[in-house]
């Protein structure tokens, strides 16, 4: 039991010093950099929206230290602090059962987490987001979305924690396959069903209209293969001045969204130039491999988690003087991540191959020029930093640095140019989604 609080504690305390020493480096190279636009992006973002942009991530970082100390500090009062304990013998003296007090436990300490942190979110929200001209949402449209979001969590998890919880009680040995089985399965329809019936209670999504950027829209998907549900607008800009473009759904049941803050900045052939970047996820098939990676990932995380359920020193090593299936669950996915955040480089590393992959594919549909000037009006308009420290890149992003992108496609030109190649049509077929063009 020692060896593995001990452990749980040394792991912990190097990835805090990590993570903190990266967010210096962070700061220092982006306000080492301030001053001057990159090369790449100097005729295109101006100095003081690069400046605007250094600031902002500077903010963003600072907040970002606090919540990073702050989460720390709650994990050890949840766990050897006594917190998962005390809420334990509460729900253990209310005497509703082992399986309703195992649910209400796991749920009452996501709600007060939740509620912990909320604070953070606040500030972020109508504090450094209203500072840059971020924000547009109100405090009672947050409250709502905040309210919804509880309601759904209840409605999702209640569900399929009790048929974890059951299986793991009655399906014997080998329980954990038939519940990593049911999780994968409910993945699936989740992924099915959220652009239909989830993201609605949410957003707005309007049909894209009849006229230029829809015949160019549809020619791409025609050239490509691409069948969907529609192509949509998404009433982002009434909670966020952010601007953004992503496919969800999967199989018949996809749909491509364009925010309206995204719509409304870009010309046509750049729309057309995102729009392909994102079918180059597909043509690689990236989705699929990220679909079969979460499968692995948690057919190894069930199995784990089954061994543990049965060791005694388990719950007590982490602060839990009890045992039941509900409280290996919950400090499982408490302390899981403590032990695999070193994992981020490697999983940032595929990432930004495929984005390269899908960059490569957005220019033989739709060439360069627009890929890059669509770069630079999302970093401007986000207030994304141009100069990331390379370490700390490496670590958190999934997406290149702005330059390294931008002169990957300048590579492309280059190439072509050299080359005297002509624009290459390729016919492909799909059949899932979910990759993002741009994130912050």
């Amino acid at each position: 039991m020692f060896i593995f609080t001990s452990l749980f504690l040394t792991v912990l305390g190097i990835g805090l010093l990590i993570q903190l020493w990266l967010l210096q480096r962070h700061q220092h190279h982006v306000q080492m950099h301030r001053d001057k636009v990159p090369e790449a992006f100097s005729r295109k973002i101006p100095l003081d929206e690069h400046q605007k942009a250094a600031d902002y991530t500077d903010s963003k970082i600072k907040i970002g230290r606090l919540k990073l100390i702050y989460g720390t500090v709650l994990l050890l009062v949840w766990t050897l602090g006594g917190g998962i304990e005390l809420l334990d013998q509460l729900w253990q003296k209310a005497s509703l059962g082992e399986m309703v007090s195992g649910i209400g436990l796991i749920l009452s300490l996501s709600l007060l987490s939740g509620a912990l942190e909320l604070p953070f979110s606040l500030w972020q929200t109508f504090v450094l987001k209203e500072r840059f001209g971020f924000n547009k949402t109100t405090l009672k449209r947050y409250i709502l979305d905040l309210l919804l979001q509880i309601m759904l969590m209840l409605l999702l998890a209640v569900p399929l924690l009790l048929a974890v919880l059951a299986l793991m009680e009655s399906a014997g040995a080998f329980w954990w396959l038939a519940a990593w089985a049911v999780l994968i399965g409910f993945m699936l329809v989740m992924t099915w069903t959220y652009p239909t019936l989830i993201a609605p209670l949410f957003n707005k999504f309007t049909p894209l209209e009849e006229g230029e950027l829809k015949t160019r829209i549809n020619g791409l998907l025609k050239r490509c293969g691409f069948s969907s549900k529609g192509i949509f607008i998404m009433d982002g800009s009434k909670r966020s001045g952010h601007g953004n473009a992503y496919f969800t759904g999967f199989g018949k049941n996809k749909r491509i969204v364009f925010f309206d803050t995204l719509a409304e900045s870009l010309e046509g052939d750049e729309m057309e130039a995102v729009l392909a970047h994102e079918l180059g996820h597909f043509k690689r098939r990236h989705v699929l491999k990220h679909l079969i990676l979460i499968t692995l990932f948690t057919l190894v995380g069930f199995a784990l988690l089954s061994w543990l359920a049965n060791q005694p020193w388990f719950c007590r090593a982490l602060g839990v003087s009890g045992q039941s299936n509900a409280l290996a669950i919950l400090l499982f996915m408490l302390v899981i991540p403590v032990f695999t955040q070193f994992l981020q480089p490697v999983m940032a590393l595929l990432s930004r191959r495929h984005e390269f992959e899908a960059d490569d594919f957005a220019v033989s549909q739709a060439g360069a020029e627009p890929m890059i000037r669509a770069l630079a009006k999302l970093y401007r308009e986000n207030a994304s930093t141009l100069t990331p420290d390379p370490l700390y890149s490496a670590f958190h992003d999934s997406h290149p640095p702005a330059s390294v992108r931008v002169a990957h496609l300048s590579a492309n030109i280059a190439a072509n140019q050299q080359h005297g190649e002509k624009r290459q049509y390729e016919t492909v077929h799909f059949n899932s989604t979910a990759y993002d063009f741009y994130i912050q």
